[in-house]
């Protein structure tokens, strides 16, 4: 009998966007529609990545398409196995692991779409540094409990990275207690976050304000937040470069702008420091080269530093994936090596069946549109390929690895991980707020 029956490691949009489009796409009227499964595996208990654990709590909008990931997990042929590790690396201590090989033998195809979640280290501060997805993953409520950032002590933080989540940071940080009432946040982050002694975050990054990562809405948001003002920008830095695209026309024009509160006239203030490069941590503070840009907008040190005042450093400057299978992975780029979306072994070529989408596959880049459309391509590309070959003479076992079977540990699906999402918003509801984190242990109990 011809059978798809797919694997795709991690639970994020690219997961689920590739979930939804390969079962659309297989009408249960037809003979590979009939028999196709899908399987989302992922190592933590609740689904949905980064759009779960990586918006920023005042842009609930960008979660509409769990809508989406709804009606896929509603059909019969979709299963979510979370508390579930595949590969090498990456576990918790409370997840099922299982070995990449043992789940090959339960799937025609896989597809890796784990994202990338391990920080860009910068040699020139090692340990100093705190990783800015730790700070995301704290006002989100990650699983992993990461340690929360020292508010209460601190008074002014540096972000190295001029891109969209060192502005989320600075503007949930600097937010006022009455903004962040309202918003989705754990009680205890909530409680840490409006006793906060922090007045200035300074935003820095190698190049200047034409090549800067973030948005024009990011930016937008952030001039416009009540109570903060930004310091102004030298007016020689925001001239336009010739040839200059839209996007950084109306960057330049909101930094010359400047914020809608006046300068002076906020407690809490913001600044982004461009052409500097750090070179080491000092007491209370940081050493930073200066940069020029060469022909080819390349940063380029010029040899002068200087060392200014800061109480927290927290690298933002990109993420890699972790090398769950590394004859797969492309140090060098921080990703899944690929060709079309198919996965390249070393010194083997394309691994059969074997697909990489989202930021697995192409870096740390990029929307969440952008990542709907690379899904859609990678589904498209497996039933293309699966159509080609018999199916049927794949020799591959019934059921899901035998690993997660005798280990005795709790396996969560997605009706579980409703029940949990509802206790969550009543627990919320209780509260105030619209819902209440709940840890590891509580969700065990919860499930038992």
């Amino acid at each position: 009998m011809v059978k798809l029956k797919v694997a795709i490691l991690g639970g994020g949009p690219s997961a689920f966007y590739c979930a939804s489009r390969i079962l659309s796409k297989l009408p249960h009227t037809t003979s590979l529609g009939k028999n196709a499964e899908v399987h989302i595996y992922d190592r933590i208990w609740a689904p949905h990545g980064l759009v779960r654990f990586g918006v920023a709590p005042d842009h609930p909008e960008v979660k509409n398409c769990t809508h989406k990931f709804d009606t896929t997990a509603q059909d019969p042929r979709f299963k979510f196995l979370g508390n579930v590790n595949v590969g090498s690396v990456g576990s918790f201590d409370h997840t099922i692991q299982v070995p990449m090989s043992s789940l090959r033998r339960h799937y025609t195809h896989v597809v890796l779409a784990y994202g990338a979640s391990i920080p860009f280290i910068l040699p020139a501060l090692g340990n100093s540094a705190i990783p800015a997805l730790s700070i995301v993953h704290w006002y989100t409520g990650h699983p992993s409990n990461p340690i929360p950032p020292r508010l209460e002590s601190i008074n002014h933080m540096t972000l190295m990275g001029h891109g969209n989540v060192s502005l989320d940071i600075a503007r949930l940080l600097l937010s006022s207690p009455e903004r962040l009432a309202s918003l989705d946040i754990p009680q205890p982050v909530l409680a840490s976050m409006t006793s906060s002694k922090l007045e200035h975050v300074s935003i820095v990054s190698r190049r200047g304000p034409a090549q800067v990562a973030f948005t024009a809405k990011e930016l937008r948001e952030l001039l416009n937040l009540p109570g903060t003002s930004m310091i102004p920008i030298a007016p020689e830095l925001l001239a336009t470069p010739p040839g200059a695209t839209r996007q950084q026309t109306r960057i330049l024009d909101l930094l010359r702008k400047g914020s809608a509160a006046k300068p002076g006239t906020t407690k809490r203030t913001w600044s982004l420091g461009f052409f500097r490069s750090p070179v080491k941590p000092v007491d209370a503070g940081i050493e930073v080269g200066i940069n020029e840009l060469d022909s080819n907008e390349k940063a380029v040190p010029t040899g002068k530093t200087e060392t200014f005042h800061t109480d927290l450093v927290v690298n933002s400057v990109g993420y890699r994936s972790e090398p769950i299978e590394p004859e797969w992975f492309d140090g060098s780029l921080g990703r899944i090596r690929q060709s079309g979306s198919r996965v390249i072994g070393i010194g083997q070529g394309v691994v059969p069946r074997t697909y990489a989408s989202g930021w697995a596959a192409n870096g740390a880049k990029g929307v969440l549109a952008t990542t709907m459309m690379d899904a859609y391509s990678v589904a498209e590309k497996l039933l293309e390929d699966s159509l080609s070959t018999t199916t049927g003479s794949i020799d591959f076992r019934p059921g899901i690895p035998d690993e997660i079977v005798q280990s005795g540990r709790r396996v969560v699906t997605y009706e579980d991980w409703k029940r949990i999402d509802d206790e969550e918003i009543r627990r919320g509801l209780a509260m105030g707020k619209e819902r209440e984190r709940m840890t590891w242990t509580e969700v065990d109990n919860f499930l038992a």
